[in-house]
């Protein structure tokens, strides 16, 4: 049996209020809010962090595949940073899939057909032009699922029954190359050719499973928008449409099918799904693909990282002028200091497993934790009587902390913090997500893999702290 063993998400700390565009852009906006990254979050680290989510108490993939259709980089693969940021074997290969929102179903079904384990990370980071129904509609997300064979430490939680797909060229959207948002035709248009092909690809996987529409407990419908989508359940004809996250998180391109697949998965575990639900999910877009599941017993004993509902509940409001200079939409003064330089490339390589995977050193013979990582004990006394310490999943506590207002930020200030890590280890880091007043001596952080700047077209990454945070209802006001 080969299917689903485990998924982890990252629903971004920010919400934009949609009733707050149209007072700006003068048209636009509509209800409900979307998710939004911060100015120091991509693609890369949201796959990261959904991608820590899934693998935490898993089986070391054979094969990681990322999906985007917002890389940072071309030429450079984009995965390999991922893979550096998990701390995985230089054995496992890391390969990025095709920039199109199709690119991410399409390896589903490859995983599900091929041998070994295998991790698909999925991230986007979706906008439109001021006012316009893709910037309200869009969101940003990543996702994660671990693709396997069911084995007793690891156990299927949703096996793959049938697998389909109908192709066809279809313009409905498309974008140019060096632009950061996408074009897309009427959506009449798109449904209409969309709606025969899902048809087909839908008969198809049913047929391959041996059961028909009304078998199928739940569908899970990732469309172009929120109106196609809802047309297009109406085909499938399920006994219930899963919630598209349309009106809370948005639509996030490559990253929507598995995050709304995780997040039926994570409300069927919830109600101690007992196992035999099937669920389909339907992908429509340059194309369709049907997937079926099957739900097993193992579903409501599995244990995750935070849930796509836990996530959505801690969130806080941005305010939509703070979003469009994020977006790089609205240029704002920054503080007046010098722009930081490019990363060193054999700087970083020389200290990847630091810089990437924050790994320090421990004292095997005191047990003390340096960080960055040490050759030399503290007393210097003893040389290269180090063990690496893995502190990329520790929390800590802040000891104390600083407000800066003057230093560069794409989004002043600058919350820094000394750590004191659980097991060990003292470092200064940057804080996200959060205000100055919400911040306070004895506060309990978590790290985060994250951007620190960009320069020369490099990105350089990091790691810093979030704080952890119990959920409450998001209010709407500004950030």
């Amino acid at each position: 049996m080969r299917g689903i063993i485990s998924w982890g998400t990252c629903v971004p700390h920010w919400r934009l209020d949609r009733t707050s565009i149209a007072a700006v852009a003068g048209q636009g906006g509509g209800r409900g809010t979307r998710s939004v990254a911060s100015f120091d979050q991509d693609a890369v680290t949201l796959a990261t962090e959904a991608a820590r989510h899934a693998l935490a108490d898993a089986p070391t993939p054979d094969t990681l595949m990322f999906g985007t259709v917002s890389p940072p980089v071309a030429d450079h693969t984009n995965a390999s940073v991922i893979h550096a940021a998990l701390g995985l074997p230089a054995e496992v290969a890391a390969l990025d899939l095709g920039a199109s929102v199709r690119s991410v179903i399409g390896g589903l079904g490859l995983a599900a057909r091929t041998g070994g384990t295998v991790a698909l990370a999925a991230a986007d980071l979706r906008t439109g032009r001021a006012g316009s129904a893709e910037e309200s509609g869009g969101g940003d997300a990543g996702a994660c699922v671990l693709v396997g064979e069911d084995s007793p430490g690891a156990p299927v939680v949703a096996e793959v029954v049938a697998h389909a797909s109908a192709t066809a060229e279809i313009l409905d959207r498309w974008r140019i190359p060096g632009e950061t948002v996408s074009r897309t035709w009427d959506e009449k248009f798109a449904e209409v050719a969309l709606r025969p092909l899902v048809t087909d690809a839908l008969h198809r996987a049913l047929a391959s499973a041996g059961v028909s529409s009304s078998d199928v407990a739940v569908a899970v419908v990732d469309a172009p928008s929120a109106r196609i989508g809802a047309a297009l359940a109406r085909v499938v004809g399920a006994q219930r449409t899963a919630d598209d996250l349309s009106a809370t998180v948005g639509i996030t391109g490559a990253a929507h099918p598995l995050l709304c697949l995780a997040n039926e998965l994570e409300r069927l575990a919830a109600e101690g799904d007992e196992g035999g639900t099937l669920v389909a999910l339907v992908h429509a877009g340059d194309g369709a693909d049907v997937i079926v599941f099957r739900t097993t017993a193992a579903l409501g004993a599995h244990r995750g990282g935070a849930t796509v509902a836990d996530q959505l509940a801690v969130g806080a409001p941005v305010a939509y002028g703070r979003f469009l200079s994020w977006r790089g939409m609205l240029e704002v003064e920054p503080p007046r200091r010098p722009e930081p330089q490019r990363v060193s490339a054999p700087a970083a390589w020389r200290a990847a497993t630091w810089k990437y995977a924050f790994r320090g050193s421990r004292d095997t013979t005191t047990g003390s934790v340096h960080l960055p990582p040490s050759r030399v004990s503290a007393d210097g006394e003893r040389t290269d009587e180090m063990e690496p310490a893995m502190l990329a999943s520790a929390e800590g506590t802040v000891a104390t902390f600083t407000v800066d207002r003057v230093a560069y930020s794409p989004s002043p200030p600058i919350i820094f913090a000394v750590v004191d890590f659980d097991g060990g280890g003292r470092f200064p880091v940057e804080l996200c997500d959060l205000s100055p007043d919400e911040i306070a001596i004895g506060s309990r952080v978590a790290l985060t893999f994250r951007r620190l700047h960009a320069a020369d077209g490099i990105p350089n990454y990091f790691w810093k702290a979030r704080l952890m945070r119990q959920p409450v209802a998001v209010e709407a006001e500004e950030a």
